[in-house]
């Protein structure tokens, strides 16, 4: 009998049909999926569990008691209760490296679109203003040779210094828990507080984790550290800002505009003000938004899931401690 599998939210293919022919599997869709009338009953029965963003909380596993994993198709892994899982001998696995490079470039792309004012002007030309649109007010700001501060210098932070650096000659600042030599070596990158980061760069680039310590780390004092004339960009997690204290700084022209890709609420709320601002550049989070990179993670996604029902450790346990337990 085939092991029963819920495919959350979404699974590109050709994973999807690999995966339909080794194991039982339902999809559900959107985040409220556990109101379902057959999403409990499945998940009852359930073994494994893939895809984006699944509830991985007490109350949910409380349904699930032949749940042996869940594998996040993605590199962040909030979703999920590492504490809980450990403690019922569930494993997590997430989809780190494979999409490095296409965050990275993302995060460049955000940060040049939002200094140049590219989707603000766009829509000048699109309404047949071109004129009104190639005049001081609406010039926008220089990226090569700046200075960049980046957030969490981590696989995605080295890639976009290696970017940054490299490509538009910026000189780079970084803030992490941990000197990263390797970074300082290739990029002349300087570690360095929060507190000089955020006064001494012309863009910040935020991608860290969301985790207990960095939930609201970018708030109103920080905004109010940086320069008037900053950019202030987000690929990490909505939650890593309090955004309120952002629309402010916004408002008050504390910073001078921001790219953002993340939101406490996703889909954002159609009134949040940042959506009506034309010095905020908004994304719908799509950071590792490309075919192929989709698809690669999905693949390792399949190859965490595959291991884990097989009594195999998988290459991407974000608990490793639950391996040990067994």
């Amino acid at each position: 009998m085939k092991k029963k599998v819920i495919i959350y939210d979404r699974i590109e293919e050709p994973v999807l049909s690999t995966l339909k022919e080794e194991f039982d599997v339902q999809i559900f869709k959107e985040q409220d999926a556990h109101k379902d009338p057959d999403f409990l009953p499945f998940l009852q029965e359930t073994e494994g569990i893939i895809g984006l963003d699944f509830p991985g909380k007490s109350d949910v596993l409380d349904q699930a008691p032949n749940l042996k994993i869940i594998s996040n198709v993605s590199v962040g892994y909030n979703n999920l209760d590492t504490k809980e899982l450990t403690k019922r001998n569930i494993m997590g696995t997430n989809t780190p490296d494979v999409l490095t490079d296409t965050v990275a470039d993302m995060a460049m792309g955000l940060m040049l679109s939002t200094a140049r004012r590219m989707p603000e002007l766009d829509q000048y030309v699109k309404q047949g203003r071109w004129k009104e649109a190639v005049t001081t007010e609406l010039f926008g700001a220089d990226v090569h040779h700046k200075t960049l501060g980046i957030i969490g210098m981590g696989r995605i932070g080295k890639a976009i210094a290696q970017r940054a650096h490299l490509g538009f000659n910026m000189d780079i600042l970084y803030h992490s828990r941990t000197p990263k030599p390797d970074a300082e070596e290739q990029f002349n990158a300087l570690h360095m507080n929060l507190e000089n980061l955020l006064r001494s760069s012309d863009y910040v680039c935020l991608i860290t984790p969301l985790t207990d310590e960095t939930k609201g780390m970018i708030g109103k004092k920080e905004f109010q550290i940086m320069k008037p004339s900053a950019i202030f960009i987000n690929v990490s997690r909505g939650s890593t800002v309090v955004e309120a204290d952002l629309i402010e700084a916004l408002k008050n022209e504390e910073i001078a505009a921001a790219g953002l890709d993340v939101y406490i609420q996703e889909p954002v709320d159609p009134d949040n003000e940042l959506l009506k601002m034309d010095n905020v550049v908004t994304l719908p989070h799509i950071g590792s938004a490309t075919l192929e990179t989709e698809i690669k993670m999905a693949e390792l996604a399949a190859e965490n899931l595959r291991a884990g029902l097989n009594g195999e450790k998988p290459g991407n346990l974000v608990n490793p401690e639950v391996w040990k337990k067994e």
